[in-house]
């Protein structure tokens, strides 16, 4: 009994102190006490709560499948108890087709960002470890594509990648897009820990070049990378609704938010159906709102000073 009591009054403890750590952590309590993040956060909640109800509870190809030979009398419904956001040309109901829009937004939204980071942060921390030939080479290559306005230059790489790759070749290009804004700003943050003793030491200690540039130099970077990744998490979905709404992301019937806003305004928004883009564009808007809010709520909470670098 005695045992068991031991046991548990030590796993209150635990528990205890790890609650404990957790709110006493800088970061966190700066962050929580940022209102604007915190309805960052929320907003992020539940549009992610939104996309894996989607995802899991409802069917995509009903959604994209025409209705109006089915329904012809459900034509361009305006919103009512039956229809909350009313329907298309289709007879499609736009408010299951703006919440399966969530799934897709979230889904490319992560692999753009996900990828662009990774990529991103190999690069430039190559680049400031081993600096001279290098360093040129990889950042003069960044130089170059930051030259060039990022929807110029996703249309660009869009046009050269298969038809039939769908939100894919949308995706591929922004990954290419957004790698050379994380490594100039991994590069720059890799810099300066390069300049740190405990580096030369490992250093000299025998260390590896793979254990140095992964042990100790991008764990210290992982503060501007974390914001930087907010912030275009929020960029990735707008970019990639807006090459949807330009005829280079998703296939027609697709329910994207982009490509409902392309719908929604070429054959509805003239003709008095406001609600065909008006919804698609509310949920675009707050989610990248959201993302926003809380990249910089975060950007605030880790270093105030990040605010120029990260810029």
């Amino acid at each position: 009994m005695s045992g068991e009591t031991a046991t548990e009054i030590e796993t209150t403890t635990e528990s205890r102190s790890l609650f404990d750590r957790i709110r006493s952590s800088p970061f966190l309590s700066d962050l929580f006490s940022n209102r604007l993040a915190l309805f960052g956060i929320s907003i992020i909640t539940v549009m992610l709560a939104i996309a894996l109800y989607s995802r899991f509870f409802m069917s995509e190809a009903a959604l994209t499948a025409s209705k109006l030979s089915a329904r012809p009398e459900a034509q361009f419904l305006s919103p009512r108890a039956e229809f909350l956001f009313g329907t298309d040309l289709q007879s499609r109901d736009i408010f299951k087709r703006v919440l399966y829009g969530a799934w897709y937004a979230m889904k490319f939204g992560t692999i753009t960002v996900g990828l662009s980071t990774l990529l991103g942060v190999s690069l430039g921390t190559l680049a400031a470890y081993y600096s001279d030939l290098v360093d040129n080479v990889i950042m003069r290559t960044m130089d170059v594509l930051l030259a060039f306005p990022s929807l110029l230059l996703a249309l660009a790489l869009v046009a050269v990648l298969p038809d039939e790759w769908g939100l894919w070749r949308a995706t591929l290009a922004l990954i290419l897009v957004y790698t050379p804004r994380f490594a100039r700003v991994v590069r720059g943050a890799a810099l300066k820990v390069l300049e740190d003793e405990f580096i030369e030491a490992t250093i000299a200690i025998g260390a590896k070049d793979p254990r140095v540039l992964i042990r100790h130099i991008t764990p210290n970077t992982l503060a501007p990378i974390t914001v930087q990744s907010t912030l275009n998490f929020g960029l990735a979905i707008i970019d990639l609704a807006a090459l949807s709404f330009l005829g280079f992301g998703a296939e027609p019937g697709t329910p994207t938010w982009g490509m409902m806003l392309s719908q929604g305004v070429n054959k509805g928004l003239l003709s008095g159906y406001w609600w065909w883009s008006f919804f698609p564009g509310l949920f675009l808007a707050l989610t990248v709102l959201g993302f926003n809010l809380l990249g910089d709520g975060m950007r605030d909470a880790l270093d105030p000073r990040m605010r120029e670098a990260v810029d």
